[in-house]
């Protein structure tokens, strides 16, 4: 690099200074557009698109100490690991003692892609002798800062998160930058979203990645959260110096509207992750759904109840009748099955119910209180025998008839909680092609909610049931006639 003379380098100070809380401005200056490896190159309109928002929630002196989260899904080649390299480049540069945590859904993406990028943008700024580039990090040379002002490259563990829960930098700024973001474990996510909370302090929160599932945080940042997050969804074919012919042909060979073309071209999240069991388009015609009582009133009344399973899961009653299903009651786990059998009669007496199933897994002691009562109701084992070939076990059976059933016109509730169950479970591959999902175990260990509503949708379908007589429905006798095998 050419020497600086003191009055050039003082420039380039003064430069900083004044680009404090002007991202594009800085990435303007700071590197040499049009020579070296950046001739013919220049900021594309959709970069210049979030420096700007960026830029802006920074003049505000009311958003200025808000966490600004920006989440970017988008198709191939547009250029992000450019950005992230100029955001890095600009947050180091522009503040003093800034502290930068990079990460990415791989160690080797991390490794070989992501931050070789960044390394190379800070080499080729105009104030590169400011910072020591080495293979994981990058620090500021100025003496007694090397530890205050730098940005490192981590690679993340859902069981080891501390470096991302030590982002605290209070009264300077913190940027996190997340890339390939689908990936990245929820664990990881919450624990960056805890340590965000320093006052009076820039905090800026970017995730870019192409949208490979439909499921998880950065899914989630377009949906449940958000309010929370300014997003982007950047097709491709949009983006100058992308390969419009290569993509096009992508298109003709895929589709517009198939998953290939929304994940790598589009920027768009798939209908259905590739394990995914229920597929969001499904769901969403069932969500809010209303129906006239004639549509479903002649069809039996099935009760439904899953205890909770941990004291973080919830006891979960619901009713389904022909394509009406809706949650009757949430609890928190609650031991007193005697309490519980006498809310579950009570509904019994109040829909008139002909049937009413209870997960056997931790409601035996409800079942056994019911019986006292003389009432005569029913223990689904999931993870008994399917009574059809096909399934491994009970609950995949009873799931995918619930699969079906929201297929033909089923209407749920508008309950986030059971959208978002039903959504997250997977399949597991098995070699003879049975159905198979993930169970509330290996959820857990994914650290996501047991299913519990959605366990309470499936139950009715355990078996079929027959509306019962007016002398059955009064004495609550010859019920078990009522429950034949499929």
């Amino acid at each position: 690099m050419t020497t600086l003379t003191p009055e050039q380098e003082q420039q380039i100070i003064q430069k900083a200074a004044d680009c404090q809380l002007k991202p594009v401005d800085w990435v303007t200056f700071a590197f040499d557009w049009g020579f070296d490896w950046l001739k013919g190159k220049f900021i594309r309109t959709w970069q210049l698109k979030i420096l700007q928002d960026i830029q802006d929630r920074l003049a505000d002196p009311e958003t200025r100490y808000m966490p600004i989260q920006l989440a970017v899904s988008s198709g191939h080649g547009i250029g992000k690991s450019a950005l992230i390299s100029m955001l890095c480049n600009y947050v180091m540069s522009c503040f003093v003692d800034a502290r930068i945590v990079v990460t990415a859904n791989t160690e080797t993406q991390l490794r070989t892609k992501t931050w070789p990028e960044v390394s190379k943008w800070f080499r080729s700024a105009i104030n590169a002798h400011w910072f020591k580039v080495n293979s994981l990090s990058i620090f500021s040379i100025s003496k007694g800062h090397e530890k205050s002002w730098r940005a490192d490259a981590v690679s993340w563990s859902k069981d080891n998160t501390e470096a991302f829960a030590g982002l605290h930098n209070e009264g300077k700024v913190i940027l996190v930058v997340y890339d390939e973001a689908s990936a990245i474990h929820d664990n990881v996510w919450e624990v960056t979203e805890g340590a965000l909370t320093d006052e009076n302090t820039v905090i800026i929160w970017v995730a870019f990645g192409n949208p490979t599932k439909n499921t998880g945080r950065f899914r989630e940042c377009f949906r449940k959260f958000k309010k929370r997050w300014i997003n982007y969804q950047i097709d491709s074919r949009t983006v100058e110096g992308t390969n419009k012919k290569k993509l096009d042909e992508w298109i003709e060979d895929h589709g517009e509207d198939s998953d290939f073309a929304k994940i790598r071209i589009r920027g768009i999240f798939p209908n259905m992750s590739a394990r995914q069991f229920i597929a969001e388009s499904d769901v969403d015609r069932a969500y809010g759904k209303h129906l006239r009582k004639e549509q479903y009133e002649f069809a039996p009344t099935i009760l439904a109840c899953d205890p909770a399973w941990t004291g973080e899961d919830d006891l979960v009653i619901g009713v389904r009748q022909g394509l009406m299903f809706k949650i009757l009651e949430v609890i928190p786990k609650n031991d007193n099955d005697f309490l519980i059998a006498q809310k579950l009669a009570a509904y019994e007496d109040e829909y008139k119910a002909d049937a009413v199933f209870i997960d056997q897994g931790y409601g035996t002691g409800i079942y056994s209180a019911g019986e006292t009562m003389g009432r005569v109701w029913r223990l689904v084992a999931f993870g008994g025998k399917a009574t059809r070939k096909g399934y491994f076990n009970k609950r995949d059976e009873m799931w995918k008839e619930a699969k079906s059933w929201i297929k033909a016109g089923g209407a749920i509730p508008e309950d986030p909680v059971l959208r978002d169950e039903l959504l997250s479970v997977e399949t597991i591959p098995t070699a003879d092609g049975t159905i198979r999902l993930e169970s509330k175990e290996d959820m857990k260990k994914k650290n996501l909610p047991s299913p519990n509503r959605a366990d309470v949708l499936a139950l009715p379908f355990a078996f079929p049931v027959n509306v019962k007589t007016h002398h059955e429905t009064a004495t609550h006798q010859n019920a078990i006639s009522d429950y034949e095998p499929i």
